[in-house]
């Protein structure tokens, strides 16, 4: 008599889930997260995120704070939620910040390009 797939269907399904399992509980501490959480309110704090992105910059400093709070519980899937949602929020800020200053930026040169087609024409009249 041969066997069949069939037979070994319902060892294959507990061997995969008692994988599965035991990957899932052996993952290493949130550290990683943690530390781009870090990077991201830093980076945020050099672009001026207080001046102009200050309640997202808050949000990611608060997430942050939770985060390691979490960290002595040993609660790390909270942990690496609350890092993911501080480092989103500081990588939120940082862009905000960009566009301020680029936006800011661009309506100086675009005032002192104004100001010389001023000067040009008021010296072309001449």
């Amino acid at each position: 008599m041969t066997t069949s797939f069939a037979q070994f269907r319902i060892p294959l399904l507990s061997i995969a889930t008692v994988f599965g399992l035991s990957a899932c509980a052996t993952l290493p501490p949130p550290t990683n997260e943690l530390a781009a959480a870090q990077q991201a309110v830093v980076r945020a704090d050099g672009a001026d995120a207080d001046q102009y992105a200050a309640a997202e910059i808050a949000a990611a400093r608060n997430a942050l704070a939770q985060a390691q709070a979490t960290m002595s519980k040993g609660r790390d899937a909270d942990v690496r939620r609350l890092a993911l949602f501080a480092a989103a929020d500081a990588d939120l800020a940082y862009a905000k910040s960009r566009d301020a200053v680029a936006t800011a930026e661009l309506a100086q040169r675009r005032a002192e390009l104004d100001q010389l087609r001023r000067q040009l024409g008021t010296e072309g009249g001449r």
